[in-house]
């Protein structure tokens, strides 16, 4: 298992990344990012049912198609991105939630009391979901990709996931909602101190590190980056891809 941890917070390049890591490379990796704020709607979803488009317009706030399913959701500097790609295993399902036990596992040595829900997401005391998660399953690769609320604007999120201009009659796959809540919010809630955006995501990266028992944390190399872009341009720029639904 490697660790990337990207530098850029463009989420347009951030999903280009995760294509391409899945298509190019062969290796068990873990991709880390923080975007900017932007709402990532899945694959199959029809974007107007599921994004206030003119919110997002007036706010700056990019819209952006992944590759994978599952519903739509909203990034921030206040949350971190995470995505599992590996090869897989013989006789082991894709569908399962193993991906998510070293993050529950580091959330729990933090003293969080954090389960795993139906639909592989994660719920804060069993009444506050802090992250969604979608797949991507080839042949060969699997991809498991979520976000950790940690401080996230949740009234931005609100309003940019609150769709005015439904169309029931598009044949899409629709999200379901849930009550969220901020780690951050929680702490202080549990009179503990609190750390900043990014001092709270530098010590979950240790852990991380420390718990998949990686040496070295990575950035993309130049010709990676090269041909991300490429990919990024071509794909995950193009109103064709993002709006195709």
């Amino acid at each position: 298992m490697q660790i990337i941890h990207s530098t850029s917070t463009s989420p347009i390049f951030n999903l280009a990344a995760e294509e391409y890591l899945f298509a190019e490379r062969q290796d068990d990796l873990l991709f880390l990012y923080v975007n900017e704020p932007s709402v990532i709607i899945g694959c199959n979803q029809a974007i107007r049912n599921e994004v206030n488009l003119d919110f997002c317009k007036e706010n700056e706030i990019l819209v952006v198609r992944r590759m994978s399913g599952g519903g739509t959701v909203f990034h921030d500097k206040g949350n971190l991105n995470f995505c599992f790609i590996s090869n897989k295993t013989e006789g082991k399902s894709s569908l399962n939630d193993d991906f998510l036990e070293p993050i529950v596992e580091i959330l729990t040595d933090l003293g969080i009391p954090v389960t795993i829900g139906k639909r592989k997401d994660l719920w804060l005391q069993s009444e506050y979901k802090i992250t969604g998660t979608a797949s991507h399953v080839a042949k060969n690769r699997e991809l498991h990709h979520g976000t950790l609320l940690y401080d996230t604007n949740l009234e931005m999120l609100e309003k940019a996931l609150s769709s005015n201009q439904k169309d029931e009659s598009v044949k899409a796959i629709a999200s379901v909602r849930s009550t969220v809540k901020n780690l951050r919010t929680w702490f202080e809630e549990q009179g503990q101190f609190t750390l900043e955006d990014s001092e709270f995501f530098e010590l979950l990266i240790r852990k991380l590190q420390q718990k998949l028992h990686v040496d070295v944390i990575l950035n993309l190399s130049e010709n990676e980056i090269l041909q991300i872009e490429i990919l990024e341009k071509a794909k995950y720029s193009s109103p064709e891809w993002t709006c195709k639904k």
